[in-house]
């Protein structure tokens, strides 16, 4: 009994990985669900990223001053501005294009196009001397041969649409009522086309953001409180922009209602806790292990979508979704053999210059070692004379005394 105990909390440790970045790929649905149906009940999206991460800012920045209230580095001012561009690009630009290119299109196509993002960091990465490429290599091409597929991919979703496919269920479902009036086949289209190039905008942003963040974390390690300053800073560049684009203090106000839901939802879920799960993850099983369950987002929302919306889904945006998630997969799997090369190539550094209990074991195991090679050296230094006094062979006085000391 205390055997299959033993066994099955082996399995629950071993899981706890996937159950948790599956579990979070379902909080990422349900906010691009809530998100949607809020954009289309009217609420505006840059009141819902001033909401999102103030919400955010809340409820990471307790955890940031008491736990890294020790090892939070000083502030200069490059280190100002650069945390300053990190809340311009993440929750200004990234997020107000991303809920605009959402209102305009629907969750399941703005999930696929999101599926860009491994790949146009590749490019950027690149350009910033911060990857290097050969070509010769099999990884390298797997990265580069991704990169082109999920562009495609993603020209496929935005220029061709196709036939409808339709559900089992999909005629039993009625949408949800919209504030917007319904708009002819053209206007549609012409949004479509919209919503894709704002997508598109979106992920480089949120591209951008990863490349200087991945710079800023190398001088400020104090991550929590890097991910506070970002959402606080973010909080006030949105409002700034609220009230240029918003003249109505109307779109202000908000209740007990799905607006509420939405803010609260996004910036607790998705920004907070998303973090945070992402960050444990990310220590265990790596970057890699985490950007793999990103499709999965993409299967939950159009199922969750053709049920709760009754979202039209097309021929052209299940082939460009295909085309989407093997393009990554073949970034990944270039990312992944080439951590694992390096990984392979750094395995005699830490063996040199490990430290605590393994140097000491090192240590004792060199002295017991040269101990063993002193008995052997003094062993044969008696040896040697006993050899020479007792030779068969007749020599004079003078060669017994002159024999090695003991």
């Amino acid at each position: 009994m205390e055997g299959k105990m033993g066994c099955f909390g082996d399995f629950i440790q071993r899981a706890k990985p996937y159950i948790a970045m599956i579990s979070l790929q379902f909080g990422y649905a349900g906010m691009n669900i809530i998100t949607k149906v809020s954009l289309n009940r009217g609420m505006s999206h840059y009141v819902l990223v001033v909401y999102r991460h103030a919400f955010a800012t809340a409820v990471i920045a307790p955890f940031a001053i008491i736990l890294e209230r020790k090892v939070r580095p000083k502030i200069t001012f490059p280190m100002f501005m650069q945390i300053f561009v990190l809340g311009l690009l993440g929750p200004v630009i990234d997020q107000n294009f991303y809920y605009a290119g959402l209102k305009y299109t629907s969750p399941t196509f703005s999930c696929a196009m999101s599926n860009m993002l491994p790949a146009m960091t590749f490019v950027m990465a690149v350009l910033c001397r911060m990857e290097k490429v050969d070509i010769k290599k099999l990884r390298c091409q797997a990265k580069v041969v991704g990169t082109i597929v999920t562009v495609c991919g993603a020209m496929l979703m935005t220029l061709y649409k196709g036939r409808v496919i339709n559900f089992v269920w999909s005629q039993y479902i009625h949408p949800p009522h919209s504030s917007s009036p319904p708009l002819s086949a053209a206007a549609a289209d012409k949004d479509w086309v919209k919503g894709s190039i704002l997508l598109i905008i979106a992920t480089f942003a949120w591209a951008s953001f990863f490349i200087l963040q991945a710079i800023t974390m190398r001088k400020y390690t104090a991550h929590l409180s890097l991910t506070s300053l970002v959402c606080f800073l973010g909080t006030l560049q949105s409002i700034a922009v609220t009230f240029v684009m918003e003249h109505r203090p109307s779109v202000w106000s908000i209740g007990w209602d799905m607006n509420l839901l939405a803010a609260a939802y996004a910036g607790i879920v998705s920004s907070s806790i998303a973090y945070y799960v992402q960050g444990l993850v990310m220590q265990k099983r790596g970057p890699v292990f985490v950007t793999a369950f990103s499709p999965l987002m993409m299967i939950i929302v159009a199922i969750m979508g053709s049920f709760i919306l009754a979202e039209k889904i097309y021929v052209g945006g299940v082939l460009g979704a295909v085309l989407i998630v093997a393009g990554l997969y073949s970034v990944l799997w270039g990312k992944y053999k080439e951590y694992k090369e390096m990984e392979a190539e750094a395995i005699p550094e830490p063996v040199k210059h490990n430290g605590g209990n393994n140097q000491m074991i090192m240590v004792i195991d060199d002295l017991e070692a040269n101990d063993v090679e002193m008995q052997k050296s003094q062993v044969n230094k008696n040896f040697v004379p006993a050899i020479a006094i007792s030779a068969p062979i007749p020599q004079p006085p003078m060669l017994a005394v002159a024999a090695p000391k003991p």
